[in-house]
């Protein structure tokens, strides 16, 4: 069965992802809508889908005035956007996949908690972690009562400092007032994956963290306001020169640029859009380390580190039961290994990497997105794992910026009493 959906941003997310997606596997998803602000995107991806032009709307209100065009709606429009986007979608009637984070802060999961709980269709967010061989296995392995049960557990979020400066110096999510800050944009994902494993509700938290290196006084004295100046700092990991000129590579995040990728436009591009300017300079106001401490009803302690200061891109992870030592590497490569206390022997898991983005999160979560959609059914996330993880994000924030250890319980029957 073909699920036709429309599509709610043509973008990076959008075009390359949902969009690519349904090309390849034209008999399971066919878009026949799509609204994006942007005239060149909207038309690319409509062209790409062959949706002709009364189909093609600059505001989603006009899409979702037409009534239900589909059984699905894609929501991959900025992050700000997203509640409003989705309340609509589930208002029309449609099965609705949205971009993480679902809502950018407390009140806009409220609202669109309550939406879904009215809709005749369901709520998916993209989870997209959940999907990869490597975690489903990591679940299987930490919820088998191999290790005994989970006495402490640290994970980290490694950004590579590449991907730190294009997304959150210089790119849309710089500015934690204009779109949402790195613990909930980048790490909804990671509350998501330790709330599934650890299924004991988080009591306690507090978090620490600051913007410790993409500030002017940081710049060395040299730097030009933009890397196309003629910058002479020669040994600057950040210089946007080597990262999107020293290389033939088209796909991401080289393809975020602009349209014409040529060396020529990518020159263009940085001369004059957000990606050339100077990272010291960008006025970003995201922090680019953080540290989250959590204790469960269980006793369980979690400590989640995020940072943007990695040689390379990857998840670690350890968790210490009562029983054995688990280890996690998720990256360039996939390693899971368990020490059991008990003989010290180590049993490895092989983890072979999916394919596409992610580690085959991506191509798993649409697939089981539009398996979902076809009969109607909700994901495999319930709408109450996803208010989890979304609700310890907003409060890790929260704490940082007051440095106060916040009562979770306290506040959870607070969220619950408003989602009644």
């Amino acid at each position: 069965m073909t699920v036709d959906a429309v599509a709610v941003g043509a973008g990076q997310r959008g075009f390359f992802v949902y969009g690519a997606w349904a090309l390849r596997h034209p008999h399971r998803l066919r878009f026949v809508a799509v609204a994006d602000p942007d005239p060149n995107r909207r038309d690319r991806f409509a062209d790409a889908h062959g949706i002709g032009p009364s189909r093609r709307f600059a505001d989603p209100n006009d899409l979702f005035s037409r009534g239900r065009l589909a059984v699905a709606a894609v929501v991959a429009s900025d992050d700000r956007s997203h509640v409003p986007v989705t309340v609509s979608a589930l208002e029309a009637g449609y099965e609705v996949l949205t971009e993480k984070p679902a809502a950018p802060d407390l009140d806009g999961l409220v609202t669109l908690v309550r939406a879904a709980r009215r809709a005749s269709g369901h709520l998916h967010v993209a989870h997209v972690l959940r999907f990869t061989p490597f975690f489903l296995t990591l679940h299987r392995v930490v919820t088998s009562g191999m290790i005994g049960d989970v006495v402490t557990v640290e994970h980290r979020e490694n950004v590579a400092s590449w991907h730190m400066a294009h997304s959150f110096v210089r790119g849309n999510w710089s500015r934690a007032g204009e779109a949402t800050p790195l613990i909930v944009q980048k790490a909804c994902h990671d509350f998501d994956i330790l709330t599934w494993n650890v299924p004991s509700p988080v009591t306690a938290l507090s978090s620490m963290g600051s913007l410790f290196e993409f500030r002017p006084d940081r710049a060395p004295p040299e730097a030009t306001p933009r890397c196309t100046d003629g910058c002479p700092v020669g040994d600057c990991p950040y210089d946007a020169r080597r990262i999107y000129l020293d290389t033939d590579d088209t796909g991401w995040p080289h393809h975020v640029l602009g349209d014409d990728l040529s060396p020529a436009g990518r020159l263009a591009a940085l001369r004059s859009g957000p990606y050339g300017r100077c990272v010291y300079r960008a006025g970003s106001d995201v922090v680019d380390h953080q540290v989250v401490t959590m204790q469960t009803a269980a006793g369980t302690t979690i400590a989640l580190h995020v940072h943007g200061h990695s040689a390379e891109e990857a998840r670690t992870m350890r968790y210490d039961g009562t029983r054995g030592t688990l280890r996690g590497f998720f990256g360039r490569r996939h390693e899971l290994e368990v020490t059991l206390h008990r003989t010290g022997s180590v049993r490895r898991f092989p983890v072979h990497a999916g394919t596409g983005g992610h580690g085959g999160g991506d191509d798993g979560l649409i697939a089981a997105f539009v398996e979902s959609a076809a009969d109607g059914r909700p994901g495999p996330t319930d709408l109450s794992e996803i208010v989890e993880s979304h609700f310890l994000a907003y409060l890790a924030e929260e704490a940082r910026i007051s440095g106060a250890t916040i009562d979770v319980s306290a506040r959870r029957e607070r969220l619950e009493g408003a989602l009644r």
